[in-house]
């Protein structure tokens, strides 16, 4: 009985200490993921918040480390070098892809709603329940390279930019070299004739200071003073079109994703369903306050954009998108599922939303007295 109960105890502390070696090597898997823009953006204060999640829902296995902009690799380089391996992850805006795959920009930036009045929180419902996600998916493959995709950072709409004057109509607009995304969505400011230039977030100000550019859009009030815009530029102008959806993704290198085990990879998951809601939570309060300091505290001056640009982007985004739809199989398909999802979703939602805008903007004028 000695004997027996002696075994028993050994072959406990083999198995105990079998688990212990599996969970410590288990914690070594580490992926760098290299952003495009500083660290001290919010999108990457957003993407620390996602790898924390990661980190809590794994026990500590799977540790996400964040790097900066240019750290192993250009910001152009960023998904090849996902793909080919030389970094483990990449943060980005899916649409800056769009050179490799056109409909990159219907899962990025989807311009003017992609045509169909799809908002940011309508594109998450598009994306998790009316077939987005296995298109999104399938994007990768599209593509060609060994990525697995997260979607994690949905924003919008963005705001049209900063001048340096006052825009009263698109013939003032045409007068300013104005940095846009890249893609469809600044490929249609060029149809209707603004002189877009497409470049990465980190080379904007410097631009703007050395007068490369003398307009800019990046997104909305909390990043844009992140970036220092209001330092060069004081006109501002909130409503825009081209970027009435934006999502930063997550970008992890297929085999690396493969190794992980199934738990871990459903961490990921539900880190990544976690962050689309909670980056549209804090987006809204964030922006709220740095529009209040902006212009209290930055002498930036907020403007209505101009009526006459609306209608035309709207007419040059619906030609853009059904070009691109004759002349790509993939496009079309994605741009049919998300028309069909419209079709469903946004008169509710819209009708909805209408009542909500008018709350919103009665209080809003109150606060003006």
């Amino acid at each position: 009985m000695f004997e027996f109960r002696s075994l028993t105890k050994y072959a406990a502390a083999v198995a105990l200490g079998a688990t212990a070696f599996a969970s410590t090597a288990a914690a070594e898997v580490t992926i760098r993921v290299q952003s495009v823009i500083p660290a001290k953006a919010d999108e990457v204060f957003m993407l620390e918040d996602f790898a924390a999640d990661v980190k809590a829902l794994t026990n500590g296995e799977v540790i996400i480390e964040v790097l900066p902009a240019g750290a192993v690799v250009g910001v152009r380089e960023t998904l090849d070098a996902v793909d080919s391996g030389l970094i483990e992850g990449g943060f980005a805006w899916t649409h800056y892809w769009s050179g490799k795959h056109p409909a990159a920009m219907l899962f990025g930036s989807p311009v003017a709603g992609a045509g169909v009045g799809i908002d940011n929180i309508a594109f998450v419902s598009w994306f998790q329940y009316g077939g987005g996600k296995e298109l999104y998916d399938q994007l990768w493959e599209e593509m060609g390279v060994n990525v697995k995709g997260f979607m994690l950072q949905p924003v919008g709409p963005e705001a049209l930019g900063w001048f340096k004057e006052p825009i009263a109509s698109m013939e003032d607009f045409r007068k300013y070299r104005f940095r846009t995304p890249p893609g469809i969505p600044g490929q249609t400011y060029k149809d209707i004739g603004v002189a877009s230039v497409a470049m990465g977030g980190g080379d904007i100000l410097p631009a703007l200071e050395k007068g490369t550019i003398d307009a800019a859009e990046w997104c909305c009030p909390k990043p844009d003073s992140v970036f220092g815009f209001q330092k060069v530029l004081k006109h501002y102008y909130l409503q825009g079109l081209h970027q009435v959806v934006v999502n930063a993704d997550l970008y992890i290198n297929g085999d690396v994703y493969d190794s992980l085990t199934p738990m871990q990879q459903k961490a990921m998951e539900v880190a990544a369903n976690a962050s689309l809601s909670k980056s549209m939570s804090y987006r809204i309060y964030e922006n709220g306050k740095a529009l209040k300091d902006l212009v209290e505290n930055h002498g930036v001056i907020l403007h209505d954009t101009p009526a006459d640009y609306f209608s035309e982007y709207m007419a040059a985004a619906k030609a853009s998108l059904e070009k691109n739809a004759e002349e790509n199989e993939f496009f079309a398909k994605v741009w049919q599922s998300q028309k069909d999802f419209a079709e469903i979703a946004v008169p509710f939602w819209a009708g909805a939303q209408t009542s909500n805008a008018n709350l919103g903007r009665a209080f809003a004028d109150t606060l003006k007295n």
